[in-house]
């Protein structure tokens, strides 16, 4: 499995634009860009595509580090992934704000976009929905939260928009959060509430580089 496979997992691979939103609403406009600053942790994943619910089964935890880009619409994504008992690093995508008031996912090389970020009723959540075209359309979304002490409504929120999306509760995934690896804390002399990355990591291989295989992959 390469590289582009766990990040597909996580709604950060090539996708195709998400003109069309077949459900809820986009995140609202730029004045909610710092509230996204900080460190936003993995709680689970949601996808039709039968090779991302597969490899989203692979991730025990993970999270994003959101923080400024030279232009004041963008924010860099710093993503981290812990498989097995190694930590995978990756900084190829970015948020950008746009003149429509979306937030969109975006490559960093490319600037194709590979998702949105969708309005949910808490601003410790952090939704983020896309579409892939191979044979056909499949949808997913994936749910970020600063802690992963979500309440039930949260949960039950993040599940409906899953079920408006047509997805099924078997194509739901929730990150276990059992191993050591990838950890985050609080950085030190920040006055932020929000956990920081450890600076260091068990590995942190360049893109693409390949992610360990699978079993039956």
């Amino acid at each position: 499995m390469g590289t582009a496979g766990l990040l597909a997992a996580l709604g950060l691979a090539a996708l195709l634009p998400a003109d069309a939103v077949p459900c809820g609403a986009q995140r609202p406009d730029s004045s909610t860009a710092s509230q996204l600053l900080g460190t936003w942790l993995y709680v689970a994943g949601a996808a039709q595509f039968p090779q991302h619910r597969l490899e989203m089964l692979l991730i025990d935890r993970a999270f994003l580090r959101l923080e400024p880009g030279a232009s004041g619409q963008e924010l860099l994504i710093s993503h981290y992934v812990a498989v097995g008992d190694q930590c995978f690093t990756n900084n190829l995508t970015y948020l950008e704000i746009t003149v429509g008031n979306a937030t969109l996912v975006k490559h960093a090389k490319t600037q194709q976009t590979e998702g949105m970020l969708m309005n949910v009723s808490s601003e410790n959540l952090l939704l983020v929905q896309y579409q892939m075209q191979r044979e056909r359309t499949y949808l997913g979304q994936y749910l970020y939260a600063r802690n992963l002490s979500i309440s039930r409504a949260d949960r039950e929120e993040f599940e409906q928009h899953a079920e408006c999306l047509g997805l099924r509760a078997e194509q739901i995934v929730y990150a276990p959060w059992k191993t050591e690896v990838c950890q985050v804390k609080e950085a030190k002399g920040s006055n932020s509430p929000h956990p920081e990355p450890m600076a260091a990591v068990t590995a942190s291989p360049a893109p693409g580089t390949p992610w360990p295989e699978s079993a039956g992959n």
